[in-house]
């Protein structure tokens, strides 16, 4: 039997991991190929090519963000921070005007993998609660 608390425990840092380079991909993405981005993501009409490289300059530095926070401090505040946020605002996006199918998919993802970490987190703090009564974010 796989011992729940063990499988959590090493769980958690490949999903901080995996969303840091999920956030370096679309980084990536929108700095290097910032129309072919926009276009597959499905923009009819491409602004100027400063906001998207801004957006993917921002998404290197929130991916860099989340890893420096995990690994000096053990601590997702920020990626839940940045998810919850970055859900709200797409999502509310899609429910107030007319936006690309990524737009809504990107909040749900975004919404996703923050639940995922917060559940991920929560339950390491829990099982780690006998030892030290100290949990953060």
């Amino acid at each position: 039997m796989v011992n729940r608390e063990l499988l959590v425990r090493r769980l958690e840092p490949w999903l901080v991991v995996l969303i840091a380079l999920h956030t370096y991909g679309i980084g990536v993405a929108l700095l290097a190929l910032p129309e072919w981005s926009l276009r597959v993501g499905g923009w009819e009409t491409i602004p100027p090519l400063f906001f998207p490289r801004q957006a993917g300059v921002f998404h290197l530095v929130l991916g860099t963000g989340y890893l420096a926070e995990y690994l000096r401090l053990r601590s997702v505040w920020l990626l839940l921070m940045a998810k919850a946020c970055g859900a709200v605002f797409l999502l509310a996006a899609t429910l107030l005007a007319t936006v690309p199918w990524f737009v809504t998919f990107a909040g749900v993802v975004d919404g996703l993998m923050g639940l995922t970490v917060l559940v991920a987190h929560l339950e390491v703090n829990r099982a780690a609660a006998g030892a030290t009564s100290t949990a953060t974010l």
